[in-house]
């Protein structure tokens, strides 16, 4: 790599028209400030307590069937309604906008096995997952007034996630949210002006440099982002042109389902804990229109910096002025391809 990218610069984000800056010589300065809980994968497969684990009353008192592979239902403590009681208004100011949020929130549950993580789960489990979420998309997104379907995972509590149980989210909206709405016009633009996909030739230039690519397989790319904010970001992004899950012919549903299972398996083995990050799916948004721009990915954003125990905080400058990341891109791509795709866990 360039010596100019080892000191302080700025990359451009394409998918959100932004900066983002790089300070790689602050990795060298002495750490003071929280250290977390190392966190190992439990051994745990049925949890009497886990309102999650299949016969198990939830907290919002409906009682979970026996289900031995994918459970899915709408979340107890929705964020979205959609039958919210009243319209807002503008309070006689063009200040104070404001409009009713419509939407469905769902929970998935991608195993039985309370003790399981993407990570430890078999590449057939896994493509259940990817079916269970095309299903789900085209289910939602079918509903005449939902805009887009975002789907996501919280992974570990330092990320949020209320319950350890494998599972991730799925909210329906009755608009396009911010992220994806800005990458809409970030890739509409682009190819109002090249004539070409943004994700398309940014792909092909990414494995052309090789630097943050951390694997590929037939049909998907994992890669660190030119212009990735967390230490670890990873970009998982389709190879052939396309704008969702429903588009995925079967070999690349089992592409997906191997990529996901090999770079979170490289997540965990490289701090020998159970990573935590958030993970979402930015697709086709299901409003009606024309989207030839849309290409299929998915964003990665762990917060650990140096060890399982010390995480990147986006505070101070990073909230007030843009955001800023102390590992270069590159070096990260490269830490995670020395990571193999054995799980660390069970030790012998």
């Amino acid at each position: 790599m360039d010596k100019k990218w080892q000191y302080p610069h700025r990359r451009w984000n394409p998918l959100r028209q932004s900066w983002v800056m790089v300070s790689p010589h602050r990795t060298q300065r002495p750490w003071q400030g929280e250290v977390a809980q190392k966190t190992l994968p439990s051994g745990i497969a049925y949890d009497a307590e886990c309102y999650l684990c299949p016969g198990n009353k939830r907290a919002g008192g409906a009682v979970n069937p026996s289900y031995e592979s994918i459970f899915t239902f709408v979340n107890d403590y929705a964020a979205l309604l959609p039958d919210p009681p009243a319209e807002a208004d503008t309070h006689g100011s063009p200040l104070l906008v404001g409009e009713v949020a419509r939407g469905f929130c769902k929970v998935l549950c991608f195993h039985p096995d309370h003790s399981l993580t993407l990570a430890r789960m078999t590449q057939p489990e896994i493509r259940r997952v990817v079916d269970a979420w095309t299903r789900e998309y085209e289910e939602l997104g079918g509903i005449d007034w939902i805009q887009y379907v975002q789907i996501f995972e919280n992974r570990g509590a330092m990320m949020g996630a209320s319950n350890p149980h494998p599972h991730g989210q799925i909210w329906s909206t009755g608009f396009v949210p911010d992220e994806p709405a800005a990458e809409t016009v970030a890739q509409r633009d682009y190819l109002a002006a090249n004539g070409r996909c943004l994700l398309c030739d940014y792909v092909a230039t990414e494995i052309a440099a090789g630097e943050r690519i951390i694997f590929q397989n037939d049909h998907f790319a994992a890669l660190v982002p030119w212009w990735a904010v967390w230490p670890f970001e990873v970009l998982l992004v389709s190879k052939r042109h396309l704008g969702a899950m429903p588009q995925l012919n079967s070999d690349e549903r089992d592409a997906l389902a191997d990529a996901l299972k090999r770079l979170t398996t490289r997540y965990d083995n490289l701090f020998e804990t159970s990573f935590p990050y958030t993970m979402g799916f930015h697709q086709t948004p299901t409003d009606g229109g024309s989207h030839p721009e849309w290409h299929f990915h998915a964003h990665f954003y762990p917060p650990l910096l140096r060890s399982a125990t010390v995480r990147k905080f986006m505070v101070g400058f990073e909230m007030l002025g843009m955001p800023q990341r102390d590992i270069t891109p590159e070096g990260a791509a490269q830490r995670l391809r020395d990571c193999s795709e054995t799980h660390f866990w069970p030790r012998d």
